[in-house]
């Protein structure tokens, strides 16, 4: 008794378990926050590496594999009657036991969502030098490093929520902003219109290039395909009864954070690589020069809403923290220990993204190596271990499917992708 009521204590402490009030429309705003992010405004530059067919392909296909994918996984969150898998590593354990099932999920959602938070620090920063640079282009130039040290600063205070539901108005007004942002990307690539030399063949001039640049792009996609390393966490908030689930709510939540995700990914893909081809950046904000009050709204959209997905990013990692701290460490439970532990891993990102701001090349490198196995695959093949589908039948051959192309960009896109950080790092002076 003692122990459940300690368990029960260190559950209501914990960020991830401290408020089970949240709705459907908590789950929308979340996801979209969790899904849309840097990555949509790297899929033109991805588009002009795969080419129109593969690319269109690939972003279809990713879709709709990772719709299913975390379908999966807001079922299989009270796959046990009377029992709640509240964190991703929970239902590994379920499915592989205590232990294998701890060092399969762990490492790679530690990997996942510290990625991220280094990436959006380094897009954040980006941001804010780029609103800076358009509105006053004659202004004496200033180091990234400092636009990244002003965007960590908001963390520094915004890191001490106390829980996911406490975040919530910060994810609601990350969510309006990336369908902003995407919106005027795309916009403003029609408004520009295609220029007459524009170009949509090879980018690279030998095919070991192209080839590379192929498998960096797989990761670029893969990146942009996110949410689920914190989907479990995002449906632990939501309360459930036997009659009334959460799964239903969580579910209507993603279908139509999913379609939001549709309209933000397709058209800024599709048309900004239609418009610059070849040409196009890393970044297509980047790539649009005016007008200049657009471009950089734009960029203010991009930093409020990148605020709000390293926040809904390093909710998880909080708690992995403060469990492990607490249940492990067997340190008590206090404000002083959260402050401590928060502020030292915004600290760790903001360092980490001053060092090594390799924007795209990072983007594609966590996404092979990291989201694919924790987006594409894991879910499928924990559904495959406990529901055990019937063999060669269409949910067995789903699954397979999906767990092969998984596998694939896992394999592929880091390889491209380490290429492109090299050839980055020959011009690259630390803290520039």
């Amino acid at each position: 008794m003692e122990k459940s009521q300690e368990t029960k204590d260190i559950n209501d402490w914990l960020p991830i378990t401290k408020s089970r009030n949240a709705n459907w429309w908590y789950s929308a705003f979340h996801n979209v926050t969790a899904m849309v992010g840097a990555g949509v405004l790297g899929l033109p530059y991805a588009m002009s590496q795969l080419g129109w067919g593969p690319g269109v392909a690939v972003l279809v296909l990713s879709w709709i594999i990772t719709l299913y994918t975390l379908w999966q996984m807001v079922e299989m969150h009270e796959i046990v009657p009377g029992k709640r898998f509240d964190r991703y590593h929970e239902l590994g354990q379920h499915a592989f036991g205590e232990k294998l099932g701890l060092w399969v999920v762990v490492p790679q959602q530690l990997m996942v969502e510290c990625g991220v938070c280094i990436v959006y620090m380094i897009t954040g920063g980006n941001s804010i030098k780029k609103i800076h640079d358009t509105l006053c282009p004659n202004c004496k130039s200033i180091k990234t490093t400092y636009f990244i040290m002003i965007f960590a600063s908001v963390h520094f205070v915004l890191s001490h929520l106390p829980s996911f539901n406490s975040i919530a108005g910060v994810s609601l007004a990350a969510a309006v902003m990336s369908l902003s942002y995407s919106t005027i990307a795309w916009t403003a690539s029609v408004h520009k219109g295609v220029d007459p030399e524009v170009q949509y063949g090879p980018k690279a001039s030998s095919t070991a290039g192209n080839v590379f640049n192929f498998f960096s792009a797989l990761g670029n996609v893969a990146f942009a395909f996110a949410g689920h390393n914190v989907v479990l966490e995002i449906q632990a908030t939501i309360p459930s009864t036997p009659e009334k689930p959460s799964k239903k709510p969580m579910w209507k939540g993603v279908f139509i954070a999913y379609v939001v995700v549709a309209l933000c990914y397709f058209p800024v893909a599709m048309i900004g690589y239609w418009v610059f081809g070849n040409n196009v950046e890393d970044n297509i904000l980047i790539s649009l020069q005016k007008p200049r009050w657009l471009i950089a709204l734009a960029n203010f959209f991009v930093v409020i809403h990148v605020i709000g997905s390293y926040q809904v990013f390093a909710m998880p990692v909080f708690d992995m923290l403060e469990s492990f701290l607490v249940t492990v460490m067997k340190f008590k439970p206090s404000m002083s220990l959260r402050f401590l532990t928060r502020t030292a891993f915004v600290a760790f990102t903001l360092f980490i993204g001053i060092t090594f701001p390799f924007f795209g090349g990072l983007l594609s490198f966590f996404g092979g190596f990291a989201f694919a196995p924790t987006t594409y695959f894991l879910p499928c093949v924990m559904w495959l271990v406990m529901y055990k589908p019937k063999k060669f039948g269409l949910s067995w051959w789903a699954n397979w499917l999906c767990i092969i192309v998984g596998v694939l960009l896992m394999v592929l896109s880091p390889i491209g992708a380490l290429k492109n950080i090299i050839l980055q790092a020959k011009d690259f002076k630390f803290y520039s």
